[in-house]
């Protein structure tokens, strides 16, 4: 790995704080052997590794483009859990997620972000609605914006919805190149008039290099067991061919966004 490449820390869970009830992954608040919160997603839960994924990728993705991302951990979780946690539930997805599973580092005090209360300017939004046409991230939405603000600012959270074409592998490389219907349903769209100028940019930011390098995080017990490829090395290969694909006709998703933004405005 060279010195430049994004790397991701390891963590130990020593603690489970509390779980948050959100849908049916049942994230959870833990505090892990550094000594610091993490908000914590498990592997064994419903959409199993594919959204830890997503979660990783997107969220790395969104960090090399200059957003403001929680730091994303490798999340060790030990067998004991799981056999001395009281709620039945909680104890199951926790015998099912012992091992590895993905962190992000809990902004505590933060506040959900609210698109009156506090409007952001057009090229930070035209900036979010890029990033999220090209990763398909269906979770954006005025119910749920998937942002928050934290010492004034605007930080991004919650990926795995993201990619969701690796649900289903069928077709890949066609469906890398088609532009996002649900970016109309995005709560930042009305605000994004700048999408040109952050297509040339963040094209200058991102390359298959840069991707290469975020892909290769992805660990290889995340991987294994898709019946779609032969081998973890080619699972991983085809998540890079398809952003890749995905960034040489960004333009399609571009003009996509920017025509269901003028039915808006």
């Amino acid at each position: 790995m060279r010195k430049s490449d994004p790397q991701i820390r390891t963590v130990k869970v020593t603690r489970y704080v509390t779980p948050l009830r959100e849908g049916g992954s049942l994230p959870a608040i833990v505090e892990a052997d550094d000594g610091f919160l993490y908000l914590l997603k498990f592997h064994g839960a419903g959409q199993g590794a594919k959204a830890l994924v997503a979660e990783l990728i997107g969220g790395e993705i969104a960090r090399a483009l200059g957003l403001k991302v929680p730091e994303i951990v490798f999340a060790d979780l030990d067998v004991a859990f799981g056999r001395t946690e009281p709620d039945e539930e909680v104890q199951d997805l926790l015998k099912a997620s012992v091992g590895l599973n993905l962190g992000l580092h809990y902004l505590s005090g933060a506040i959900t972000f609210d698109p009156i209360a506090s409007p952001i300017d057009p090229m930070l939004a035209s900036k979010i609605v890029w990033l999220d046409g090209f990763l398909t991230n269906v979770d954006r939405t005025p119910r749920n914006t998937n942002m928050l603000i934290w010492h004034r600012e605007l930080w991004l959270i919650d990926h795995g919805a993201s990619l969701y074409f690796h649900h289903s592998w069928h077709d890949w490389k066609k469906r890398a190149t088609l532009s996002f219907e649900q970016i109309s349903n995005h709560v930042l769209l009305p605000r994004a008039s700048e999408l040109d100028a952050v297509e040339a940019y963040f094209k200058s930011l991102l390359n298959p290099t840069v991707l290469e390098s975020l892909v290769a995080l992805i660990p290889e017990v995340w991987l294994e067991g898709e019946p779609a490829f032969s081998n973890v090395e080619e699972h991983r290969l085809a998540y890079l061919q398809y952003l890749t694909l995905r960034l040489a006709h960004s333009e399609i998703f571009v003009k996509g966004a920017q025509n269901a933004r003028a039915s808006l405005v």
